[in-house]
């Protein structure tokens, strides 16, 4: 794989624009290089599951870091859960050993707090085996979050997020929700559950997904793959949710999560393809623009 060697971090838009411009400061990680926005006709009553395919066209070495992420923001009455895939997660070993430890690739689940400020415990968090790492910390607003490593390469999987068990306990009602990622072998890996509250939800009328590059302590200062992502149609409930419009947002300067001008998304019937590459020079007025989607059709049930 080709890589970008941003090793100075800087523009090099002389070379690129022919001047004799000083060269400007790359933005701070992590970088959304797209941010891709989905808005229904309707919530969604009576939320049981996420699904979003996601096609990814080549390895991506763990030497970067590089987040795809199918979930980038969804909400169930009024709660924020995200997730996907990370080709470096990092997090604590567990509840009491918080040695923040990075095993390469692997997926993630997070969700905040309603109002961002009070601390979600790991009370709300369930492994789905040894090797899984968490958090809780209120360093981009209280969250709670576990992560799962898995060796994912170029292929298609499925991202899920299902729900399961409501428990009442203390005359409170909770529900946790699993996340799962499918191969295109069928095969599930399980990466663990997140327990929010309350019992019947309805999901929110948008959806979003995102690709970002981001910092570590393992890796401070990423490099940019080259990549083609292609984020299939939400499926809510096993459904496509009627389509009101679609856009994509590659954040600029001045903006949260900043980045380079290094990506470009398309339409491409009911999906979305990002394709990552070199740095280029964008016109402000193309960092936001609709994406002419196709409605899926939907599924038979049975």
């Amino acid at each position: 794989m080709v890589l970008l060697l941003l090793r100075t971090f800087t523009w090099q838009l002389q070379a690129i624009a022919g001047t004799n411009e000083e060269p400007k400061q790359l933005p701070p990680q992590p970088w959304h290089l797209a941010d891709v926005w989905w808005a229904f006709e309707n919530p969604t009553p009576h939320f049981e599951s996420l699904e979003v395919d996601v096609t990814i066209d080549r390895d991506v070495p763990a030497t970067v870091n590089l987040y795809i992420s199918p979930c980038g923001i969804a909400q169930i009455d009024g709660l924020d859960f995200y997730g996907g895939l990370q080709s470096n997660i990092n997090g604590w070993a567990n509840a009491t050993n918080q040695t923040r430890v990075h095993p390469g690739k692997g997926a993630i689940f997070s969700r905040w707090s309603r109002d961002k400020k009070t601390p979600v415990g790991l009370g709300n968090v369930r492994v789905a085996g040894p090797d899984c790492l968490v958090e809780s910390a209120g360093y981009e607003g209280e969250f709670a979050s576990v992560r799962r490593p898995f060796a994912w390469t170029k292929g298609t999987y499925t991202y899920q997020i299902v729900k399961g068990k409501t428990e009442v306990a203390d005359g409170k009602t909770n529900t946790w929700f699993a996340c799962r990622v499918k191969d295109a072998a069928g095969r599930t890996h399980e990466a663990g559950s997140l327990r929010f509250e309350g019992e019947d939800f309805t999901f929110w009328a948008r959806h979003a997904a995102f690709v970002e590059v981001y910092s570590t302590e393992k890796i401070p200062r990423s490099e940019i793959p080259e990549v083609k992502v292609t984020f299939g149609y939400p499926r809510v409930n096993g459904q496509p949710p009627p389509l009101k419009s679609a856009r994509v947002v590659h954040p600029g300067p001045g903006e949260q999560s900043a980045s380079p001008d290094c990506a470009t998304t398309i339409a491409d019937g009911s999906a979305v393809v990002v394709t990552v590459g070199p740095i280029f020079e964008r016109e402000a007025k193309d960092r936001k623009h609709p994406l002419d989607l196709k409605q899926p059709e939907r599924r038979l049930s049975f």
